[in-house]
């Protein structure tokens, strides 16, 4: 079937990540990852039985929690 031109692209299309990649990018484990979801300071998606977390909101949440220190 020829593609459609109104279709997400796969730069626009949003980036998910699984609990244990966030976990690894934050360098935390997996448990913390899951309190900040079931806190509802980081949002995710329920799929199935997992989470998927997108890479923007994990932006932004790392963005809301960033300290400036006195110099």
């Amino acid at each position: 079937a020829p593609r459609r031109t109104d279709t997400v692209t796969e730069s626009q299309r949003p980036r998910y990540l699984t609990v244990a990649e966030v976990a690894q990018d934050m360098r935390v484990s997996t448990m913390t990852v899951y309190r900040l979801i079931k806190s509802g300071e980081l949002a995710a998606v329920r799929v199935g039985k997992s989470y998927r977390i997108r890479a923007d909101d994990l932006d932004t949440f790392l963005d809301s929690r960033y300290v400036e220190t006195g110099s």
